[in-house]
């Protein structure tokens, strides 16, 4: 192999571990639905940096938690025309995430003076590795008020920025 050879295969390996690199280290997604308002609105794509270090004030990006269960009673109108999720498109699907403000970290008080409705979370003080997360606008926001807290395993990261316009 010539040397001009080898410096390419040598160039593509570093840049293909580099991407490796990066892919691990960052993500992209968007966001979807208006709960961050103002911070972000549906659409933006924002840059996400994948850490387990979080202070509060950051916005965060967390595994959904499942929504609860609902139980139809017969009361309630059922409309069978919805078509299946692999017929909608991509835009429509719900994301597996979700972008909230931290309010309180591990150790700090859980913040239920400022939020009643964070009055049902059984503790005082944040666990170790959990979070209390709140949407900007709390009246379009599915939150710590809705589901309680996010635990270690469901933090994904944080956001470093908005991208593009």
């Amino acid at each position: 192999m010539t040397r001009g050879g080898r410096a390419a295969l040598l160039l593509v390996a570093a840049g293909g571990l580099s991407a490796l690199w990066i892919r691990r280290r960052y993500l992209v997604t968007t966001v979807r639905g208006p709960s961050m308002r103002p911070t972000f609105g549906p659409g933006d794509r924002i840059l996400v940096r994948r850490t387990r270090r979080v202070r509060t004030g950051q916005v965060v990006i967390v595994i959904a938690p499942d929504p609860p269960v609902v139980e139809l009673t017969g009361d309630e109108p059922f409309d069978l025309g919805e078509p299946p999720e692999a017929e909608l498109p991509a835009a429509a699907l719900p994301s597996p995430y979700l972008v909230k403000r931290a309010a309180a970290v591990a150790g700090e008080r859980v913040p239920k003076e400022r939020f009643p409705d964070l009055r049902t979370i059984p503790y005082d003080v944040v666990p170790p590795g959990s979070l209390v997360v709140l949407g900007d606008d709390p009246e379009t926001s599915w939150d710590s008020r809705d589901f309680g807290l996010i635990g270690p395993e469901s933090l994904v990261g944080v956001a470093i920025r908005r991208l593009g316009t």
